[in-house]
């Protein structure tokens, strides 16, 4: 759960959640589905917009939290292909952050189509982990790292195909977008680093002194102001 409140809280977190409810377009009174709604920042927010907000989760925590954090709203524990939702009950359907966890997203886009009416939206989107940048004096280890981290996905670079499968499903009128988030603060990325060489070791890609030399590189550049990192999140949005 601190994990679910450190992801929205950080900078650009806003403005992507911003971003994902300008691609809905939902007017006052519609009904949205929140999938994969964490502890709830977003049906908070979609709430706060005067919508019929019903958030789902598969972890029983999460739904508590977001049920705490948004007592209005509906929340359900429940898997994103197998929606406790009628056949085009709902105007809007927002999954963010879902995509890598999936070995097969065609049941849950499906199941997507399935509860909205014609005409409602659907917002799809995360982070694409084969896109991520980090600075280094090493960038051939960095891009090794990066497949370090790769590995910790089911499907790291999953939403690079989120348009050609909403495409197929019968949506329409594809529109994607890019929101770079830009971190310059070490201590901010430092869990995620660790993470990745870590798994970089574990896979056998890198020798444990590698990865302990590269970490040092970071965190050097952490405490010269010279640390950077952009991550891209890629958001789809469509009509049924």
């Amino acid at each position: 759960m601190g994990f679910l409140e450190r992801i929205e809280e950080r900078p650009g977190a806003a403005e992507l959640r911003a971003e994902s409810y300008r691609l809905l377009g939902l007017k006052r009174g519609a009904s949205v589905v929140d999938v994969g709604c964490g502890a709830g920042h977003a049906a908070e927010e979609l709430a706060a917009k005067r919508l019929k907000v019903t958030g789902l989760d598969p972890d029983p925590d999460a739904v508590e939290a977001a049920r705490t954090r948004v007592p209005g709203a509906m929340f359900h524990v429940a898997r994103s292909d197998d929606l406790p939702l009628a056949d085009e009950s709902m105007d809007g359907y927002r999954a963010l952050r879902l995509f890598h966890l999936l070995d097969d997203p065609v049941p849950t886009i499906l199941e997507a189509y399935r509860v909205l009416r014609p005409g409602g939206r659907i917002v799809v989107g995360g982070q694409d982990y084969g896109f991520l940048l980090i600075d280094s004096s090493d960038q051939d280890l960095t891009d090794v790292i990066l497949l370090g981290l790769e590995s910790r996905s089911v499907a790291p670079r999953a939403v690079r195909n989120l348009r050609d499968l909403l495409l197929d499903a019968g949506f329409q009128d594809p529109e994607v977008v890019v929101h770079n988030d830009v971190v310059t603060d070490h201590a901010t990325m430092a869990p995620q680093l660790a993470a990745a060489a870590t798994a970089a070791v574990d896979k056998a890609l890198i020798t444990r002194d590698d990865a302990d030399g590269w970490l040092a590189e970071q965190q050097a550049r952490g405490r010269k102001n010279r640390f950077l990192a952009v991550l891209p999140t890629l958001l789809v949005g469509a009509r049924r």
